[in-house]
């Protein structure tokens, strides 16, 4: 799970990379975005990167709150169980000393082998509901392990899509400057 928890953090880290390399482009823009504008063209936003970027954190810091309250969840669980256990192997102390008096008036194999039993049927009374827990909760956690890594995975699509629009957007304003620029020198 570490692994996988490392690689999530790297794909936003990297994705993190490409939002600031996107955010650089707009502080160079205002000039072109100036000359598009009287044109009639529609311009860059340089707030969609800063959105972007914002969002990115967002998405790291809603990860790291997630992860934050499982791992807490975990250790409250992980207490409970041990104050139970603590509980559990008292009480099965207690009946066993109950039990073994009790036996001392019977015969002696036989005490042998209930002592195994009682033994055997407490150790599965107390493996039920600490496997069931267990399970439930790593079902919980790979679940929202799992959507995090499906919404993270959907925002690096849109954020590369983003920059391929963006990148088109620019092209396209190049190419109108420089038809702009010819026109320009031949009138």
């Amino acid at each position: 799970m570490t692994q996988t928890n490392a690689g999530a953090e790297t794909g936003a880290g990297a994705t993190a990379t490409t939002v600031t390399a996107t955010a650089e482009p707009p502080q160079a823009q205002p000039q072109s975005n100036e000359m598009v504008m009287h044109t009639g063209s529609l311009s860059f936003s340089s707030h969609m990167s800063r959105e972007d970027e914002e969002m990115t954190r967002s998405a790291l810091s809603a990860f790291r709150a997630k992860e934050e309250e499982i791992e807490k969840r975990r250790t409250e669980v992980r207490e409970r169980i041990q104050a139970q256990l603590g509980r559990v192997e008292e009480e099965t102390r207690r009946l066993s000393t109950i039990r073994e008096e009790l036996e001392s008036m019977a015969d002696p194999m036989r005490k042998e082998v209930s002592v195994v039993r009682k033994k055997i049927d407490s150790v599965n009374k107390e493996l039920k509901p600490l496997g069931s827990t267990v399970q439930k909760k790593e079902r919980e956690y790979k679940e929202a392990l799992d959507s995090f890594n499906e919404k993270n995975r959907e925002k690096v699509q849109l954020i590369t899509k983003l920059m391929e629009l963006v990148g088109e957007s620019e092209k396209l304003r190049m190419k109108k400057l420089e038809e702009l620029s010819k026109s320009i020198e031949t009138v």
